[in-house]
């Protein structure tokens, strides 16, 4: 990605924006616990919001981060592309694990709300504004502070904080794992941030379609 190398002034304000509204959504479902998902998606908002405006006054501006307006158009394009790439090599692994008798949507369904209500908020929050506010923040930022030390190192290590940072239950999240490193080399050979945030935000709608058909 031409970007600009984040500094560490940049990195640490906005850690520091992203865990405060992380700890203020857990105080207020917690106590409150009305609508969560309307608080969890104030609390994205307010993530991109804080990212966006750090990134302006205090850092090297939208396209440090890989957000240039001239690129933004192509960035969806490339996304596109890439995502049905992956949608390709996916339908592939997973007629695969079909013939090896093992059900492939186990390994990526996710656990959705019944009621309806909270169905829809789910997918706009978890499939658009989440996707968002997680590249902007792992590949804009994070990846963008790792690169300093090379591509393979800021690859890897963005992968394991990105892991690290959700649930990781039974083992080690696949597709959190697949994700990481497929972001990364989006944002890296995409040219734009754009690019994996398509691919994250198409990737996690699909999911969870799947999860719901099935």
């Amino acid at each position: 990605m031409e970007a600009k190398e984040i500094r560490i002034k940049t990195l640490l304000l906005c850690l520091v924006s992203v865990i405060s509204a992380e700890l203020g959504t857990w105080v207020i479902i917690s106590k409150f616990a009305y609508y969560p998902m309307l608080v969890l998606a104030g609390s994205r908002l307010l993530q991109i919001l804080l990212l966006v405006l750090i990134v302006v006054t205090w850092g090297e501006g939208l396209p440090s981060v890989g957000l240039a307006r001239s690129e933004m158009f192509s960035g969806v394009k490339k996304g596109l592309i890439w995502s049905a790439g992956f949608a390709a090599i996916t339908s592939i692994v997973c007629l695969g694990l079909f013939a090896a008798s093992i059900n492939p949507l186990t390994l990526m369904k996710a656990r959705l709300p019944r009621q309806t209500s909270n169905l829809i908020q789910f997918f706009i929050v978890g499939g658009m504004v989440g996707p968002v506010a997680e590249e902007l923040f792992f590949r804009g930022i994070l990846y963008g502070f790792l690169r300093r030390w090379g591509v393979i190192v800021a690859l890897i290590l963005s992968t394991l904080i990105i892991v690290l940072c959700h649930p990781i239950g039974h083992g080690i999240p696949d597709t959190r794992l697949v994700g990481g490193i497929l972001f990364a080399l989006a944002s890296e050979f995409g040219g734009s941030l754009v690019v994996p945030i398509t691919i994250h935000t198409l990737g996690n709608l699909a999911i969870f379609a799947i999860s719901l058909i099935f």
